[in-house]
């Protein structure tokens, strides 16, 4: 009896739970005593800040859940109510929704990140597609979230992505009936989504963003030199470049949170639309499926992959492209043939062909907010989703022949 107190006693609150769960050793492995390269720039804050705005989703769309009514009589009505009615509620609701548009900006810098530093090279593959993974979760909750409102873009929106599903060879009618619950969108189509956005994806998110984090602190953080740090070590085991990710990378990226949620707050009170990039101005009228829209743009986020779409007359085809796009980036660490790792001593090469491939991408984003009455829309589209594509198709012919500059072996 003395020796059980003494155990629940000894070592105070943390040695009680110690004894039960693994937390001081959880917080040594992944936090004070994970040691990370010791010349992280800038780029490298926005893994962090990708999880404050999944902490902000996950909390505000809490809060939505309890006014919210998954009917197509009543959910138009109900977000209305949360914006007018429920105290401070337009303010969650912003959140939210700016929140959805921040997400993928935090995203697709961290995504460019690792294409920079070739953080999806060996023996990172896994942690690369496992992120791309997260990706493609993290658009199909987008979709999923862009319904719920009830608008006029959310319902038109859905049946332009929904239809796409039809292009499916010999499945196509039965799996676009089978996403819509009924025959046409309807309220059976809305209660599955709210479903599927509440509970279904964002596990299956934050399942993979803990195995991304577990993956990523067992092959261990990639800096902007591209040398393994884990290679030299001195007598007590720890990494002769590297240093404890907490205190200092803990003090560092909560500046960088910090001016985060400034520029957040700012986009949240004074331009939560932000000129109808984050709110499309036609979703403040409620969903008509007689009336449609002019023009059924997606959100932005959505554009690069929407131009594609209308790039080419065939609605399978353009559906095809959609899709290749996607799985390209799961192929890139089998793509690259290059031994080096960092943009910082690779070939001009690789740097031109990564800016051309930046410049497609944010091009076929804009081209994809332009109504398509306009020819030269279509063949520009044409002609950027060619770029995007080759940088994929000619990576292994590029990137064998770089000429490289020489590593240095240990940090600078």
């Amino acid at each position: 009896m003395s020796s059980t107190s003494g155990e629940n006693t000894g070592g105070g609150l943390i040695g009680w739970i110690d004894a039960r769960f693994p937390l001081t050793k959880l917080m040594k492995e992944h936090i004070t005593e994970y040691y990370a390269p010791r010349n992280f720039n800038f780029w490298y804050v926005f893994g962090v800040l990708a999880l404050v705005v999944l902490v902000i989703q996950l909390v505000t769309g809490i809060f939505l859940t309890m006014y919210y009514q998954p009917s197509a009589e009543e959910a138009f009505a109900s977000v209305e109510f949360i914006m007018r009615d429920v105290e401070w509620g337009w303010l969650i609701r912003y959140m939210h929704s700016t929140g959805a548009s921040f997400f993928f900006i935090v995203v697709y810098l961290h995504m460019f990140r690792g294409m920079m530093y070739g953080s999806y090279k060996p023996p990172r593959e896994l942690l690369w597609i496992i992120g791309m993974l997260i990706y493609v979760v993290l658009m199909a909750e987008a979709f999923l979230g862009y319904v719920l409102p009830w608008g006029q873009m959310s319902y038109w929106g859905a049946q332009v992505i929904i239809s796409l599903f039809g292009a499916v060879p010999g499945i196509g009618d039965a799996l676009v009936e089978w996403i819509r619950g009924d025959y046409f969108i309807s309220g059976a189509t809305l209660n599955r989504f709210f479903a599927l956005h509440v509970i279904a994806v964002p596990l299956a998110l934050l399942l993979l963003v803990v195995l991304h984090i577990m993956a990523l602190h067992e092959v261990g953080s990639l800096g902007p030199d591209g040398i393994e740090i884990k290679e030299r070590k001195d007598a007590s085991g720890k990494p002769l470049d590297g240093i404890a990710f907490h205190p200092y990378y803990t003090s560092k990226d909560l500046v960088a949170i910090i001016v985060f949620l400034i520029a957040f707050s700012a986009v949240v009170f004074f331009a939560p639309q932000f000129g109808g990039l984050f709110l499309k101005p036609a979703n403040f009228e409620p969903a008509n499926m007689l009336k449609t829209p002019d023009y059924i743009p997606p959100v932005w986020y959505f554009t690069p992959y929407y131009a594609m779409l209308r790039a080419v007359p065939s609605k399978g085809l353009g559906a095809l492209l959609m899709l290749l796009a996607i799985v390209a980036l799961f192929l890139l660490p089998w793509l690259d043939r290059c031994r080096v790792r960092s943009i910082r001593y690779r070939g001009w090469e690789f740097k031109v062909a990564l800016g051309v491939f930046v410049v497609s991408f944010i091009a076929l984003g804009w081209l994809g907010l332009q109504p398509a009455t306009e020819a030269i829309y279509i063949y520009a589209a044409r002609f950027f989703t060619a770029l995007y594509f080759a940088f994929f198709i000619f990576m292994p012919l590029y990137t064998a022949r770089e000429r490289t500059r020489p590593v240095p072996e240990r940090l600078t």
